[in-house]
């Protein structure tokens, strides 16, 4: 079982920037994927970006050239970080590996 810890949202105007942070506990998170996904009320929830074990990542093409993801292991810990942020950026966040979610930590632009 893996726990899931997301910190760092929080209100920020348009062309600002935001860090998110994931926790992770129960397990050791070096050799799995992982991912940041969001969701606005009355939306499915959409992938935004994913790191591989091996570091390599992948973006929605909302969010690419603006948006970084990284990791540290040692921390067991994956980061966000988000700049240049719109308005359609506005959804609570979540952290997400194998069958594990976070509780969302939300990111409101205006």
């Amino acid at each position: 079982h893996v726990q899931l810890v997301e910190s760092g949202g929080g209100s920020v105007q348009v062309g600002g920037s935001l860090r998110l942070s994931c926790v992770a506990s129960g397990d050791t998170i070096s050799r799995y994927c992982m991912g940041w996904f969001r969701q606005i009320p009355d939306k499915e929830r959409e992938g935004v970006a994913g790191i591989e074990s091996d570091g390599s990542t992948s973006y929605a093409d909302s969010v690419k050239g603006r948006f970084t993801i990284s990791r540290d292991n040692a921390k067991n810990t994956v980061y966000l970080q988000m700049n240049s942020l719109k308005s359609e950026d506005t959804a609570l966040y979540y952290c997400f590996t194998q069958a594990w979610w976070g509780q969302g930590t939300q990111v409101t632009v205006s």
